[in-house]
């Protein structure tokens, strides 16, 4: 009788046992978005800051078509403004996925490489020449600025997305700001 009770209530004991190892094995799912954790602090402050330097860039380079005196230039903000757009989509892409929250910690700040609101409110009020010098010189401190910041996001960034993201930037980037040299070259 005492063998028999020692078995019957043993038996749930290795039921539950059992169900618990079996469920253990299985793939659990994950609350929240799995592949936010790859992003580090590096990547999460690289998307952070390029947002709203591109945002500014993009101001700046879509005044460019009715004040510029180049039409050289005009070609090439056309060109460039398509790339920022790209640039944007992808980096707010980056955003959703890492789940970090869109809270823009650089708004507003004037800092290396982001075009400031004194250098919009001059471009907006330049035509020709004028404008084509401020153009060239914010938008090729822009582009160094963000040859930087990619290159530390590819030496410390987590997210392998992030990454490649800054690596195919870095790319475009070097090669706008040639384009941009060329299309200067001469009249600086």
């Amino acid at each position: 009788m005492q063998f028999r009770r020692y078995v019957l209530t043993r038996r749930p004991v290795w039921a539950l046992l059992a169900a618990l190892l079996v469920t253990g094995c299985s793939p659990q799912p994950v609350a929240g978005t799995p592949r936010a954790a790859a992003f580090n602090a590096t990547d999460i402050a690289w998307i952070q800051l390029m947002i709203p330097m591109d945002e500014r860039a993009r101001l700046l380079t879509g005044l460019a078509p009715g004040r510029a005196g180049d039409p050289e230039l005009v070609r090439f903000a056309e060109r460039a403004a398509d790339r920022q757009e790209d640039e944007l989509t992808r980096l707010r892409g980056l955003l959703t996925l890492s789940a970090a929250p869109d809270t823009r910690p650089h708004e507003g700040h004037d800092m290396p490489g982001m075009v400031s609101a004194d250098t919009l409110r001059r471009a907006g009020a330049l035509s020709g020449e004028e404008f084509d010098r401020v153009y060239a010189a914010a938008l090729r401190a822009h582009l160094t600025q963000s040859l930087l910041l990619c290159a530390g996001e590819r030496a410390s960034g987590g997210a392998a997305e992030a990454r490649q993201l800054a690596r195919e930037l870095e790319t475009s980037g070097a090669q706008e700001l040639a384009l941009l040299d060329a299309a200067r070259s001469g009249k600086s």
